[in-house]
C-alpha cells in the first residue's frame, strides 16, 4: 500500500507539475500577444536627427549641389543619398532626390521621395509639380491627374495650374474630363480665347462638328473682329456640308478684310464644290494676285494643277496662276520653277527654259532645274545653249554624270568631237554600276569615234550597247549606216538594218539606211523597193539624194538627176550634190 500510494503521490505531482507549466506557457504566449497587438498599435516615429547628424547631412547635401550644379547627376544622388542616411525627414533633401532620379531617366525611383516631401510639406507646390511629372514620365497619367488635383485641393491660390490638368487630360485622349476642367477654368478665369479653341478641337476629335460650330459662333461674338475665326468657322460649316453658310461667314470675313487671300482660296474651293468653275477661277486668281498669300501655298496649289495637266480645261488658268505667281513674287526662285514646270507639260518649252534660267538666276542650287534646262536645250535643238548651260551645271555639279552627258552631246551636235568625246568619257566613268547610263555614253561615243575616225573604238561602243540593249534604235540605226558607208562588215550592217525595219516597216529614216545598206551590197533593186517606201513617207533631202543614186544604178539618169537637183533644193544634200548635178554622174 505504501509503495502505491508512493506512486499515486508521484503522478499527482507530476500531474501538478505539468499543469503549472503549462498554465505558466500560457501565460507567456498571451503577455507575447499582448505586446505584438501594442506594438502594432504604436505609429513608428523616425527619431529625430541629432545635431551631428544635420551637420553631417546639411554638408552631404551641399556636396551634392556642387554636383548637381555642374550636371554631374549620378556623383550628385551619392552625396544626396548620403545625406538622406543622416536627415531622411528633409523635405528639400527629398525633392532633391527625386528631382535627380529624373534628370538620370529614373521617374519610378524618384517617387517615393516626391511623396515624401510632399507629406513633409503639403502646401508646396513645386513638390506637387515634380511628382506629376515623374508620373507623366512614367505614362501613369491618372496618377499624375491625380496630382494635380490633390496640389489644387491642398495649395491655396494654384488655380492657374487647372491648364496644367487639362493638357494632361488632352493628352491621353480622356476629352470628358478636359471638358470639365475646361468649365472649371472658365467658373475662376471667365470666358477666355484659349480655352474655347481648345474645347472646339475636342469636339472635333469627338467628330461632334454641329458642337464645334456652337463654340465657333461663342469666339465669333466674342472676337467679331477676328479674321482667323471667321475662316475657321467656314471650314467647319463646309465640313458638316453647309457650303452656303460657309461662303456667307467667308463674305463677311472679307468685308473685315477685303484682301485676305486666304478668305479668296476658301471660297474658290466653296464654288467648285458648287460646280461653280467661273466663279472658283475667279477667287482663286484674287487670292494669287496677293503677296500676302505665301509662295509655298501658290506652289502647292500649282503643284495640285500641274498632278492635273494636261487638261485644255485646267491649262489657261494654271498658266495664268503661274504669271501672277511670279508677278507678286518677283525675286522668289520657286516662282520661276514651278512656272517653268508647268508650262514644260503644256507644251511651252521656250518659255518654260526662259523661267529655269530665272530661277537659277536667284538661286543656282537646285540640280533638278539645271537638269530640266539642258534637256529643254536638247529638245530645242539649242546645241550652243546645251555647251553653255551644262558647263555652268558642271561648275556647281561636277560630279553628275547627267551634265557631262549632256555636255559631250552638244560638243557632239557642234562637231567638235575631241571635246565631246572626252567629255562623254569622263562622265561614262562616273556612271560606272549604272548600266543603263553607260549605256547612253556609249551610244554616243560610237558616234563620236566615229566622226573621228576611230572606228575600233567607235565599234567597241555600240558593241557593248548591244550587248545591253539588242534593239537600240539608235545604234541599230547609225552603226549599220557608218558599216556601210566604210564598206566594211556589210553582212552584218544588214543583219542589224534588217532588225530595225521588220521592228519599225513605216520610218523613212530606217528604211532609208537598210536600203542603202542595200545598195552597197550592190543590190540596186531592193534598194530602190525600200527608198520608195521611204520617199512616200519623207523627203529629207538624203533620202531623196539616195534615191536619185539608185536610180542613176539603174540606169533612169535622168530620172535619178531629178532627184539630185530636188534634195539640192531642200539643202543639206551631200558635199557631192553639186558635181552629181552639173557632170550628171554618180560621186559617193
Amino acid at each position: 500500500m505504501t509503495h502505491f500510494r508512493n506512486i499515486v503521490l508521484a503522478v499527482c505531482c507530476l500531474v501538478l507539475l505539468a499543469t503549472g507549466e503549462s498554465q505558466a506557457q500560457s501565460k507567456k504566449k498571451k503577455r507575447a500577444k499582448a505586446a505584438r497587438e501594442a506594438a502594432a498599435q504604436v505609429v513608428p516615429v523616425t527619431p529625430t536627427p541629432s545635431e551631428q547628424d544635420k551637420q553631417l547631412g546639411e554638408a552631404m547635401f551641399l556636396d551634392g549641389m556642387k554636383y548637381f550644379m555642374l550636371e554631374d547627376y549620378e556623383e550628385a544622388l551619392k552625396y544626396f543619398q548620403k545625406a538622406y542616411t543622416a536627415t531622411p525627414s528633409n523635405a528639400a533633401l527629398n525633392y532633391k532626390l527625386a528631382e535627380t532620379y529624373l534628370l538620370l531617366d529614373k521617374p519610378k525611383d524618384g517617387v517615393p521621395f516626391a511623396q515624401a516631401a510632399i507629406a513633409q510639406e503639403k502646401k508646396n507646390t513645386y513638390y506637387y509639380l515634380l511628382l506629376a511629372q515623374l508620373y507623366s514620365e512614367q505614362k501613369l497619367y491618372n496618377e499624375a491627374a491625380q496630382t494635380y488635383n490633390n496640389l489644387l485641393a491642398n495649395v491655396p491660390d494654384s488655380d492657374q495650374y487647372l491648364f496644367n490638368l487639362a493638357e494632361l487630360y488632352l493628352s491621353q485622349a480622356n476629352y470628358e474630363e478636359a471638358l470639365k476642367t475646361y468649365d472649371r477654368i472658365e467658373k475662376k478665369f471667365g470666358p477666355l480665347e484659349q480655352v474655347s479653341m481648345n474645347r472646339q478641337q475636342i469636339y472635333l476629335r469627338q467628330k461632334n462638328v454641329d458642337k464645334a460650330v456652337q463654340e465657333g459662333e461663342k469666339l465669333l461674338a466674342a472676337n467679331p473682329t477676328e479674321i482667323r475665326y471667321f475662316l475657321a468657322q467656314a471650314e467647319l460649316y463646309n465640313a458638316s456640308q453647309k457650303t452656303d453658310k460657309a461662303i456667307e461667314v467667308l463674305q463677311k470675313a472679307l468685308r473685315l478684310e477685303p484682301n485676305n487671300p486666304f478668305a479668296y482660296l476658301m471660297l474658290s474651293d466653296l464654288n467648285r464644290q458648287k460646280g461653280n468653275m467661273a466663279e472658283s477661277e475667279k477667287q482663286v486668281k484674287k487670292a494669287f494676285a496677293s503677296p500676302e498669300l505665301d509662295i509655298d501655298t501658290k506652289v502647292r496649289i500649282l503643284v495640285d494643277y500641274i498632278s492635273q495637266l494636261p487638261n485644255p480645261q485646267l491649262e489657261p488658268v494654271a498658266l495664268e496662276l503661274v504669271d501672277l505667281t511670279i508677278k507678286s513674287h518677283p525675286k522668289e526662285a520657286k516662282a520661276y520653277a514651278v512656272a517653268g514646270d508647268l508650262q514644260t507639260i503644256v507644251g511651252k518649252k521656250q518659255a518654260a527654259r526662259s523661267n529655269y534660267l530665272k530661277a537659277v538666276k536667284l538661286d543656282d542650287s537646285h540640280f533638278k532645274i539645271w537638269q530640266q534646262i539642258v534637256l529643254l536645250d536638247a529638245e530645242l535643238s539649242q546645241s550652243d545653249s546645251l555647251v553653255i548651260h551644262s558647263e555652268k551645271a558642271l561648275e556647281l555639279f561636277p560630279n553628275q554624270a547627267v551634265f557631262w552627258f549632256y555636255n559631250g552631246t552638244g560638243h557632239l551636235i557642234q562637231k567638235n568631237y575631241d571635246k565631246a568625246v572626252k567629255a562623254l568619257e569622263y562622265g561614262k566613268r562616273l556612271s560606272a554600276g549604272e548600266q543603263e547610263l553607260v549605256a547612253q555614253f556609249n551610244m554616243q561615243l560610237g558616234d563620236g569615234y566615229n566622226s573621228l575616225k576611230n572606228y575600233k573604238k567607235s565599234d567597241e561602243a555600240y558593241e557593248a550597247v548591244l550587248a545591253f540593249d539588242a534593239d537600240n534604235e539608235h545604234v541599230l540605226n547609225n552603226y549599220s549606216y557608218f558599216l556601210s558607208l566604210r564598206n566594211e562588215n556589210l553582212p552584218k550592217a544588214k543583219e542589224l538594218a534588217g532588225r530595225l525595219v521588220s521592228k519599225y516597216p513605216n520610218n523613212p529614216t530606217y528604211l532609208d539606211t537598210y536600203a542603202w545598206v542595200l545598195y552597197k551590197l550592190e543590190d540596186y533593186q531592193g534598194a530602190l523597193k525600200y527608198l520608195e517606201q521611204a520617199i512616200a513617207a519623207s523627203d529629207d533631202a538624203t533620202i531623196v539624194e539616195h534615191y536619185g543614186d539608185v536610180l542613176f544604178k539603174l540606169g533612169q539618169k535622168e530620172e535619178a538627176l531629178k532627184q539630185w537637183q530636188k534634195a539640192k533644193q531642200k539643202g543639206d544634200a551631200s558635199a557631192f550634190i553639186d558635181r552629181k548635178i552639173k557632170e550628171k554622174k554618180l560621186y559617193e
